[in-house]
């Protein structure tokens, strides 16, 4: 049995496993990586090859890091290795493993687009959708704010009262959006947790992440991943990234990147926003927080249309639609749930 895993801006580890009486046995680590001395290699491969098939990523990380010692490890991780050998097993997935149904349906209202994002994760939990990538559309303006945020600390509700914003919760954590019609980039991944078996979260988001920051690289942004969930270049942040994880294992990934955003409106609907831009000197409202139109010189559709061509070219994808049933449970979910008074003040 053979399994791969490629480190986010590191090298590829591969593990060969043979599996007797439920144990792994003659375990092989190979890769493009780079480690010295050389015979840490071999005390790794013995170390793996006396433990339980069953074992996890975490007594198989702490094993690896107990066998190599001193021994540096570059371009990989004993995480990494302990990953290779969950996929060697079946126990994890790869990206190649599955196909991924691509979703860009026309412009929605904010509720509907939160709890989209509830129905579709269960969804892939169930089994019933393939993992899937939605791009999303705006049918109106919003501030979105993190399912553990205060509202009242976070939004300004007058100022959004007065410009017509709608004021909304989602499912992940995180941070407040501000978002407009045309002004922003959001899409939102569905997978299932075999994906990121053996993942810390912070290193799922990087994982996750990795497609978006080949598809700007191509575009000339020089795209970076900053821990935790930000998505950055030389010339500051991109955007940031949230995640909502299933008791049964399936992943939502979404996040929002800033196509071209009027900075002004966006200080004074929300507070923290007033904060973290306080010793940027944004103050007119001529400026605006524009990265990917100034870093691109491209219109917000072709930019969509790079990053969901460098997504199919880079995995295996078919185009995919919401189903009837999708969109009934997601307006439910909004009547019973997203639009009420307990969701929304949830953290007052």
């Amino acid at each position: 049995m053979r399994g791969e895993y490629k480190v986010p801006g590191g090298k590829l580890v591969a593990a060969e496993v043979e599996v007797s009486d439920g144990v792994m046995r003659d375990v092989r680590i190979s890769g493009d990586f780079f480690l010295e001395p050389d015979d840490a290699l071999e005390r790794l491969d013995r170390a793996l090859s006396a433990l339980p098939a069953d074992a996890d990523v975490a007594t198989m990380t702490q094993v690896v890091t107990d066998a190599v010692g001193d021994a540096q490890m570059i371009g990989f991780t004993p995480e990494a290795v302990a990953i290779a050998v969950r996929r060697a097993q079946g126990r994890a997935t790869a990206w190649h493993d599955h196909t991924f149904e691509v979703v860009h349906p026309e412009p929605l209202k904010p509720l509907t687009h939160l709890a989209l994002d509830q129905v579709l994760l269960e969804e892939v939990g169930a089994g019933r959708r393939r993992p899937t990538l939605r791009i999303w559309e705006w049918a109106g303006p919003a501030v979105i704010i993190g399912s553990f945020q205060s509202l009242r600390n976070e939004v300004d509700l007058e100022a959004a009262e007065r410009y017509g914003i709608e004021v909304v919760r989602r499912i992940s954590g995180g941070g407040a959006m501000f978002v407009e019609p045309g002004n922003s980039i959001t899409y939102s991944l569905y997978v299932p947790g075999s994906l990121v078996d053996g993942l810390s979260f912070e290193r799922s988001y990087s994982f996750l992440d990795d497609w978006v920051l080949g598809a700007l690289r191509e575009l000339g942004v020089d795209a970076t991943y900053q821990p935790l969930n930000d998505i950055a270049s030389p010339q500051g942040k991109i955007g940031g990234a949230a995640q909502k994880r299933l008791a049964g294992g399936a992943v939502l990934h979404h996040a929002t990147m800033s196509y071209d955003i009027d900075a002004d409106k966006m200080l004074q609907v929300l507070r923290i926003g007033r904060e973290k831009l306080s010793d940027k000197g944004t103050r007119s409202a001529q400026k605006r927080v524009d990265p990917m139109r100034r870093q691109t010189g491209m219109s917000r559709a072709a930019v969509i249309e790079a990053m969901v061509d460098h997504f199919r070219r880079r995995y295996d994808t078919v185009d995919g639609e919401l189903t009837a049933a999708e969109l009934a449970r997601a307006e439910q979910l909004v009547a019973e749930k997203f639009s009420t008074p307990e969701w929304l003040t949830r953290v007052p």
